[in-house]
């Protein structure tokens, strides 16, 4: 997990790059000089691209980017990359992917990662469905009644149980090749332990949207229920947006206090329509979870379009 880095009080998070170049550059020193660790804004200027997605994706379900005539004649697109500012001392990263063009846009520490905590709920959720259907099988009605329950309300018994039915940290092993991440993976066998950076998170969400996560067959169903979240884990980045518009953006966030370190990790995914959003944070414990909670939807509400 790492020791929590000190941050200045008031911080400019902002910097575009294509995730076909950031997958090229992962395993290299470029994307040190890319993304700071350290947040500081000032660490890399910003860079604008619309470039296509990475035809790897495409071979797996991906959808084609649109072309800019196409594009223009879209309805106004709800979000948009900006200079993303949060007063206080608490670590945080966040990421922007537009899955029409494939341009990721995030903060300078946009590959540094955090435990996910809940978060990854949804990739054990998604998981589990594509392996059953591939293999021919339709969840019973005890699976399906703990997919929702992890799903909407963060069960962990649920969570431990289809855990376990998926392999564990192979699951991670899973979500590292077909989402293509960049930068986390598994801890041991712990769920809530994963690490990912907030880019990932933003992958994450793209790889749900397009059905590689779940398969064809479950994707809406999955984010039926994503939209369907309910009670103390329905926080965060859509809370920035009208009600109307948050009933179509499907989330799951993960909250949890790292005793060892005297910390929070709160964390927010958020998908919708054609975006996904992913935020990391770390603070004192003494905080509460609503510290963090307040952050994703801050960061929400500054790369709101409108």
């Amino acid at each position: 997990m790492g020791k929590r880095r000190a941050t200045p009080r008031s911080r400019a998070h902002r910097l575009i790059v294509p995730a076909a170049v950031l997958a090229v550059l992962a395993a290299g020193v470029g994307v040190a000089r890319l993304v700071s660790a350290s947040g500081d804004a000032r660490a890399a200027a910003p860079v604008w691209h619309t470039p296509a997605l990475p035809p790897r994706i495409l071979e797996k379900g991906g959808v084609p980017p649109l072309s800019p005539r196409v594009l223009e004649a879209q309805p106004a697109f709800p979000v948009r990359p900006a200079a993303v500012h949060i007063e206080g001392d608490a670590w945080w990263s966040w990421a922007l992917l537009d899955h029409r063009t494939g341009t990721l846009s995030g903060s300078p520490n946009v590959g540094e990662t955090s435990t996910t905590a809940s978060l990854i709920k949804a990739w054990i959720g998604a998981d589990f469905l594509r392996r059953a259907d591939a293999a021919g099988r339709r969840p019973g009605d005890v699976r399906m009644r703990q997919l929702r329950i992890m799903l909407r309300d963060s069960d962990n018994v649920a969570a431990e149980a289809l855990w376990a039915a998926v392999g564990r940290s192979e699951s991670i092993r899973r979500l590292q090749r077909i989402c293509q991440l960049m930068d986390g993976g598994p801890y041991r066998q712990l769920w809530s332990n994963t690490r990912l950076s907030a880019r990932d998170v933003a992958l994450l969400g793209r790889c749900i949207a397009d059905g590689r996560a779940a398969g064809a067959a479950w994707t809406p169903w999955l984010l039926r229920e994503m939209r369907a979240v309910r009670g103390v884990g329905d926080f965060g980045i859509r809370k920035a947006f009208p009600p109307e518009a948050a009933a179509t953006i499907a989330i799951k966030n993960g909250w949890v206090t790292r005793d060892a370190l005297g910390e929070w990790h709160v964390n927010c995914l958020a998908i919708g329509d054609g975006w996904s959003i992913g935020v990391l944070t770390r603070y004192p414990a003494s905080r509460g979870y609503a510290y963090g909670a307040s952050i994703c939807r801050k960061v929400g509400r500054q790369l709101r379009a409108s």
